[in-house]
């Protein structure tokens, strides 16, 4: 199988949605993800894995349940631990790469609709 690059910002102008990730490489068992926020997202957690995100551009703040949050900007990461309540929001577009199992709703226990994650 040969080498491929993958132009993360090429993949980001493919769409214009929110809160809805597209699978740009898959690494282990993991769908590796680009994505748009803006607004807030709804209170969830994962109950079997981690939630990995990396802010690309744009500014991003993970809320926990217990009140504990942190914000992130262009090259900040965080992981959110298995079986934690977060909420990411985001005041303006912020452009974000998640990784996580796939098949893993993104929206966790939440009554959200999981996202369809469409390869691209």
């Amino acid at each position: 199988m040969p080498l491929k690059k993958i132009n993360l910002a090429e993949k980001l102008a493919m769409f214009s949605t929110h809160w809805d990730p597209h699978v740009v490489a898959t690494y282990n068992g993991n769908d590796v993800m680009v994505v748009k926020f803006t607004g807030e997202f709804s209170f969830h957690k994962h109950e079997s894995t981690d939630d990995f995100f990396l802010i690309l551009e744009g500014e991003v703040t993970l809320d926990g349940e217990d009140g504990d949050a942190v914000t992130l900007g262009p090259g900040d990461l965080c992981v959110v631990p298995q079986g934690m309540v977060h909420r990411p929001r985001a005041t303006g577009e912020a452009k974000v790469l998640l990784i996580e199992p796939a098949g893993e709703p993104n929206s966790g226990d939440s009554d959200r609709p999981p996202a369809a994650k469409p390869s691209i």
